[in-house]
């Protein structure tokens, strides 16, 4: 997934509109459209504003749904911008279905834990039926 589609995913996920983002930003909204399509080369800074607007650090937002493995490169330039190179991205679908599985075996725990505790609850309701008794 690329930088622009995970801003555009955990946009959604908020429940903000393009407009909400853009105001939070200090964009246009065609600006940030621009962002979330993908079509203008975004600053290191703009990417940190983006992050902290979705109360996260910049390397969640880089490395959201996948893992990667990447560095920060000043640029010797008056500004000193930073440009972020990824080294290595791994495909997720392995990892989709471990986390699958692993929900799997916490529905199984948690539907064993219902049963245990109804059990322990009918134990407890026999035993005040025969206190009162």
């Amino acid at each position: 997934m690329k930088v622009h589609e995970k801003i555009l995913f955990m946009r959604k996920s908020k429940g903000w509109t393009q407009e909400d983002m853009a105001e939070k930003l200090n964009l246009s909204v065609n600006g940030y459209a621009n962002i979330e399509r993908g079509e203008t080369d975004v600053q290191i800074s703009r990417l940190e504003k983006i992050a902290e607007t979705f109360g996260i650090e910049l390397l969640e937002l880089f490395s959201f749904g996948e893992k990667n493995v990447f560095y920060l490169a000043a640029d010797n330039s008056q500004n000193s911008s930073f440009n972020c190179k990824i080294l290595q991205s791994t495909d997720l679908s392995d990892d989709k279905k471990e986390l699958e599985h692993e929900l799997e075996k916490a529905r199984m725990l948690l539907q064993q834990q219902e049963k245990e505790n109804a059990y322990l609850k009918e134990i407890i309701n026999s035993l005040m039926t025969k206190e009162s008794s």
